[in-house]
């Protein structure tokens, strides 16, 4: 197969899809988030090359490509063409120091991630800058070929989002990157001001309680869920039900429309129909629309819990609807 060339002045249409100054705040957001954390500091050349699957794509791929563009190289064990691609990729990866992070993804293993980038052969290649897919190049490709496309993504990744890529570090130890930060210190105190405040109906004041804690530690689960509970709360605090379905109803298109409705279906205990509203209406939506409606459905994730079936379930759903 005929290497297939894909023009980086696609990525223009990115900006339509995720605003570059809303990519390049957030990427921000992380890389402080990270230092606040202790920080992740380098990394290992070891990790500039990942395996990715179904169950980790959104954490190793959706999440980092918010601090750095990840590539993916499509491949099986029986493809001969791949065994000719992903060892100059892998090389390249080590070589560009951290300017890009290289996620190989098994299709056999993860026939779904080949159905959502609708990848017709292999090998593929694809790239994820801030959260949204574009395709780079598919079959065998010569390497003056791949440098310029990754030449290109990179220029692309750093001007319209501001991702500077990743520090590397020789002696680093491999995944240490990875490893989960040290609390901050105790939260006892704040956490149940947070509750008592809920209790007493204040959602004001848990609000603020719980954005206390994550502005010391924003890794604090319990303060992430709390806030998500009570930012719900108080958004269909006063809500009209009926007025609110009927407008849902009326206006399926109407992004703040569906949004309310799903607030109110979810503390109805209507989980299913909560999520299974948003990601249709991400279906429906394009541009900041859509971006609105993905990171409400993801503030309702964190409501429910990032274990629970029905949020595992979702998530799978959402990365159909975007790729």
């Amino acid at each position: 197969m005929q290497p297939r060339n894909m023009s980086m002045s696609g990525v223009v249409d990115l900006a339509a899809v995720k605003a570059a100054q809303d990519a390049k705040a957030k990427a921000e957001q992380t890389r402080a988030e990270t230092a606040r954390q202790g920080g992740a500091g380098a990394v290992s050349p070891a990790d500039l090359v990942i395996d990715v699957d179904e169950a980790g794509f959104e954490r190793d791929v959706l999440q980092r490509s918010a601090e750095v563009p990840v590539v993916i190289d499509f491949w099986a064990e029986w493809c001969q063409p791949c065994k000719q691609l992903s060892p100059v990729l892998e090389r390249l990866a080590v070589e560009y120091n951290g300017r890009f992070l290289l996620a190989k993804i098994d299709v056999d293993a993860n026939q779904m991630l080949m159905q959502q980038f609708g990848v017709q052969g292999i090998p593929a290649v694809f790239a994820v800058v801030a959260g949204q897919a574009l395709p780079l190049f598919q079959g065998a490709a010569g390497e003056q070929q791949i440098r310029q496309t990754l030449d290109q993504l990179v220029q692309v990744a750093e001007e319209r989002f501001g991702l500077t890529g990743l520090t590397v570090d020789p002696d680093a130890q491999p995944g240490g990157d990875v490893q989960e930060a040290v609390p901050a210190g105790p939260y006892d105190a704040l956490l149940e001001a947070a509750v008592q405040a809920l209790d007493a109906g204040d959602l004001g004041g848990a609000v603020q309680a719980y954005q206390n804690v994550l502005s010391d530690d924003p890794a604090n689960t319990e303060a992430k869920l709390g806030l998500a509970q009570a930012e719900l709360l108080q958004r269909v605090q006063g809500a009209d039900p009926q007025q609110v379905r009927k407008e849902a109803a009326e206006k399926p298109a109407d992004v703040d429309a569906q949004i309310a409705a799903a607030d109110l279906d979810l503390v109805g205990g209507h989980v299913e129909d909560a999520f299974g509203r948003l990601i249709e209406t991400v279906q429906r939506t394009a541009g900041d629309d859509r971006d609105t409606v993905r990171r409400r459905l993801l503030e309702l994730f964190e409501v429910v819990g990032p274990e629970d079936p029905r949020v595992v379930g979702a998530r799978r759903a959402l990365a159909r609807a975007l790729f």
